[in-house]
């Protein structure tokens, strides 16, 4: 037709359904399963609107609707014969018989399906997401004589319940619409999966068995944070209420059904609904959370008589101010089983956030570190490399990233070492004529690509990043003859509207910019661009033609990370702390192969003993002090000295994040980063080292992981013959039965 592909798929639009981390390694994990043969379904929502685009207008972020639909998904399939219903409000009534949710109002939720096809294995699973309809009747049935237009109008109401993704990463905002979502997607849900369960074979009625005997035998449900927690008084409502077994049996049943993936530990991120919200919109969901707290406290009470502040501790119900219910509790209780997302993250959710429970049951708690998806985040994004490799050790990698060890090997193979690095040179061109196109300005691409990209937020410390040009800046004034590795340095990032301190870090950032890249005595020494929009297309261009990876979050505060991982088998170096994933890259790489720096989690709780105070560090390091200065004078705001006020203020009294106590590690630690680039080819051999390294971390060992000790099921690498194929007769068509 003459069009060119590349240019057709820079028109399609992101389906922005997620924030950061959490929504992609979702996506990764949909990949995985799969290509791994599992007979698995994705659940979430349809939002209308997703992550808000962000524009940079005059530094500052600001925020346009995602409208993401606006030229239709061609992708999808709605299928309205599997429409089901959702109750909200309303009231219960006990009696003999059991209890009864009633007069409640009703949302329809209606599935849109999209394909998920495995690696070249002709699987073909099903991410289903479910949008919000008014029912026909709504708003038509009661009261409601004279005022027909009104009343359709007000379907809007119901229907605005999938309208917008809320757009915080790591941060819990406790809006009755949120917690309207957050039932929503389970209610629906869990009424597919039961329909699902008994249409199939395992779901007849056996003159011994009930018939959800089987159920967690053939169900098994992964709760992605404890967004979806209410899926657990749910499951125990449909199966009291409604199918009326024994409370017991309901419980053992729904314990072995669900297992529970702890994402963060930032106490302001853990979901604690009030006790009055939760009575108001799902009073049925309350009793039963109630009932699952009693019989939990009782049976600790047994165990530890007296001990009323481990109780206090342990309770789903939080006493003190405004009642409220402990999510990540309920998840623990209701489920067989419980993961952090890398070693040093499930370390510190047993022996510090849940200790109570892990002391209770250590069985209960895993490690899964994660990972992603090397379809997507190499031979997609990464051709060049991706066929590079394959020359190497052939194709089979892509299945069993593992294979990537061979590729040691070949770290003094020179003619090797010469191709991996003209791939990089040819994805930093590439990349540096986009940012030319986007941004206006030119870029040397021969300069070390310094990235730090990922959500805005103080844990992560974009701001000793910062520091870090602020400081380069200064040395090349100071000395502008002196030898100077150049540097482009690239931050991209979004902020949660309504974080006010994020929002100011990326105005600082963009002030800093301004200045750095309009100073001719800098000239192409040093760039610096703050990346608008980041999200996964772009992710998909920036990763690539990264030498440096900036992963340089607070030890004991970035759960995982998956970026890191992205950037690792992309051929990039790292410069991190010793948190999340970065702990394990180290341990596959050897330690001498990344640029590791900073405090451990152990001199992190140290220094929070001893008090940290960040006017020591500011008093003792002159370079340190030269950069604060700068922004406090307003050297970045001359228009408005005190715009930085609050950024300054937080840095010397509030900074849980203690951005100071690592400054001093961080600047040498870059130092021996431009020492090594400066020698091309032992900087390459330590990027071989690394992609040799990355084969941990790809998502299909993840979910062999979860696979096997979580939901119990065998992946299988039988290749479904293609439909145009004639199959064996009898051939089953899925060889697992269960599905997760």
């Amino acid at each position: 037709l003459g069009l060119d592909m590349e240019e057709l798929e820079e028109i399609e639009e992101d389906a922005g359904l997620g924030n950061g981390g959490l929504g992609r390694l979702a996506a990764c994990f949909l990949d995985s399963m799969a290509t791994l043969g599992l007979a698995a379904y994705g659940y979430g929502i349809r939002y209308e609107y997703g992550i808000f685009n962000q524009k940079i207008r005059d530094g500052w972020q600001v925020e346009e609707a995602d409208d993401w639909l606006r030229h239709g998904n061609p992708w999808e399939k709605a299928r309205p014969e599997y429409m089901l219903p959702v109750h909200f409000y309303g009231r219960v009534e006990h009696s003999a018989s059991g209890a009864k949710w009633i007069d409640t109002q009703v949302v329809l939720a209606l599935p849109y399906d999209t394909p998920v096809p495995g690696y070249m294995n002709n699987t073909v699973n099903t991410m289903r997401l479910w949008s919000a309809r008014a029912p026909n009747d709504f708003n038509l049935r009661d009261f409601n004589v004279g005022d027909y237009i009104q009343a359709v109008l007000d379907r809007n109401l119901a229907e605005n319940i999938s309208r917008v993704l809320y757009p915080n990463d790591n941060f819990f905002e406790g809006k009755e619409l949120r917690l309207k979502q957050e039932y929503f997607v389970v209610a629906a849900t869990l009424q597919d999966i039961i329909r699902r369960f008994k249409a199939s074979k395992f779901g007849s009625t056996d003159s011994v068995r009930t018939v959800f005997d089987s159920f967690p035998d053939q169900v098994a449900i992964q709760l992605n944070d404890t967004h979806p927690a209410m899926a657990i008084p749910e499951l125990m409502r449909i199966f009291v209420d409604i199918e009326k077994l024994p409370w017991d049996k309901a419980w053992d049943i729904t314990k072995r059904t669900f297992a529970y993936t702890n994402h963060t530990v930032l106490p302001e991120a853990l979901e604690r609904w009030p006790v009055d919200l939760v009575e108001k919109l799902l009073p049925r969901h309350l009793q039963i959370i109630y009932e699952i707290n009693q019989r939990h406290l009782d049976h600790i009470a047994s165990l530890f008589p007296n001990d009323v502040d481990r109780l206090r501790r342990m309770s789903l119900i939080e006493e003190g101010g405004t009642k409220r219910i402990n999510m990540a509790h309920l998840c623990i209780v209701g489920s067989h089983a419980v993961n952090g997302v890398a070693k040093i993250h499930s370390e510190i959710v047993k022996t510090q956030v849940f200790e109570d429970f892990a002391a209770l049951e250590p069985e209960k708690f895993q490690n899964k570190t994660n990972g992603i998806t090397p379809r997507r985040w190499l031979l997609l994004c990464n051709p060049g490399l991706a066929e590079l490799i394959a020359e190497k050790i052939g194709e089979d990698y892509v299945r069993d990233l593992s294979q990537l060890t061979k590729l040691h090997e070949f770290v003094d193979d020179d003619l090797f070492i010469r191709e991996v690095a003209k791939v990089k040179q040819e994805n930093k061109v590439k990349f540096a004529l986009y940012l030319e196109k986007e941004y206006k300005v030119k870029i040397n691409p021969s300069s070390m690509f310094d990235v730090h990209v990922k959500r805005i937020h103080e844990y992560k410390r974009q701001l000793m990043n910062c520091l870090h040009i602020i400081t380069m800046y200064n040395r090349i004034r100071r000395d502008p003859t002196k030898l100077f590795v150049p540097r482009t340095v690239i931050i991209g990032g979004k902020a949660a509207p309504g974080y006010h301190m994020a929002k100011m870090i990326i105005k600082l950032i963009n002030a800093v910019a301004q200045v750095v890249n309009n100073d001719p005595m800098v000239g192409s020494k040093l760039k610096v661009i703050f990346l608008e929009n980041y999200r996964v297309s772009l992710a998909e261009k920036v990763i690539p033609a990264t030498d440096l990876s900036e992963q340089i979050s607070t030890a004991g505060t970035e759960a995982s990370g998956t970026g890191n991982m992205k950037f690792m088998l992309n051929g990039a170096l790292t410069i991190g702390t010793m948190d999340g994933a970065n702990v394990e890259m180290a341990e596959e790489a050897g330690e001498e192969n990344l640029f590791i720096f900073g405090m451990r989690v152990e001199d992190v709780t140290e220094l929070d003993r001893k008090g940290y105070n960040a006017q020591l560090y500011y008093d003792r390091l002159p370079e340190l002090k030269q950069a604060v200065d700068q922004i406090k004078s307003g050297f970045f705001s001359p228009k408005d000295p005190n715009l930085f006020n609050d950024v300054v203020n937080m840095l010397f009294h509030h900074d849980r994040f203690k951005v100071f106590a690592d400054y001093e590690a961080y600047v040498k630690c870059q130092e021996k980063v431009s020492e090594l680039y400066l020698n091309s080819k032992a900087w390459t051999k330590m990027v071989i080292r690394n992609i040799a390294a990355a084969g941990k971390f790809s998502s299909d060992r993840t979910i062999k992981e979860y696979a096997r000790d979580i939901w119990h099921v065998e992946p299988s690498d039988l290749k479904i013959p293609p439909p145009n194929e004639p199959r064996e007769a009898g051939q089953d068509k899925t060889p697992n039965g269960t599905a997760a």
